[in-house]
């Protein structure tokens, strides 16, 4: 098992890639509280660094916090201390009776411990069985077709800091994502390299939202976290155990 997103990869993703989940907080807060859910324990799975927990924590709520990987978790602690955590692979954690279930950032498609569409079923009725009546199941994966240039396509990004060289491939036979990264930091006066492959499992949103139904959530699939919308290929479900 690949844990994906070692620490210089995390502390990157965390400073230079953290707009989304700044971005999703506003309106997954809202969805929360239309359902009526204001206070109480919310699990995000897929924590990574923090920033939905600590927003969680900052208006009430008890947050337990599951990633794979190490150095999120660590900087997780340090942004949201009020908010629980643990390391450990979401599609196997133990789930304590809950009031919401989040995950945020297309987590249920990362391939760190290999998992299909029957694992995910799995998770959905541990999560079924964790939430108390009316609770919420938000989540987003991406489908098949999100390239939408070059297969494959490379892309550089670069601050003061870091660098990355980021290769995307989508093979349509397996329906699979490869994300392929060069990574810089700069630690003191030199730049340290290291690199980390990630694979993603590509999922249709019918294929997801037949497999809620069948543990028996209610399903509406969406397109924005309130006013960030999703871009190609991006799309979310709330999934409600009805009361």
């Amino acid at each position: 098992m690949d844990r994906g997103y070692k620490e210089d990869l995390a502390y990157i993703h965390d400073v230079g890639f953290g707009t989304f989940a700044t971005q999703s907080a506003p309106g997954l807060l809202e969805i929360l509280c239309q359902q009526g859910i204001e206070k109480g324990l919310i699990v995000d799975l897929g924590c990574g660094s923090g920033i939905w927990a600590k927003a969680l924590t900052e208006a009430g709520y008890d947050v337990l916090g599951i990633d794979i990987s190490d150095a999120m978790i660590d900087l997780a602690k340090k942004k949201a201390p009020k908010a629980n955590f643990q390391t450990a692979s979401l599609l196997r954690v133990e789930l304590p009776k809950c009031d919401a279930v989040t995950s945020i950032g297309e987590c249920l498609n990362y391939q760190f411990d290999e998992h299909g569409l029957g694992e995910i079923k799995q998770l959905f009725a541990r999560i079924y069985e964790a939430l108390r009546p009316g609770g919420l199941f938000i989540f987003d994966i991406l489908q098949p077709g999100s390239l939408t240039v070059s297969n494959p396509h490379q892309t550089y990004y670069e601050r003061e800091e870091w660098a990355i060289l980021l290769e995307k491939e989508e093979d349509k036979k397996t329906s699979t994502l490869t994300r392929k990264m060069t990574i810089f930091r700069q630690v003191g006066e030199l730049y340290r390299k290291s690199a980390e492959i990630h694979r993603v499992r590509l999922y249709k949103s019918a294929e997801i939202a037949k497999e809620l139904r069948q543990v028996g959530f209610r399903v509406k699939i969406i397109r924005r976290y309130g006013e960030l919308t999703f871009r190609k290929a991006h799309v979310g479900f709330i999934a409600t155990k009805v009361a």
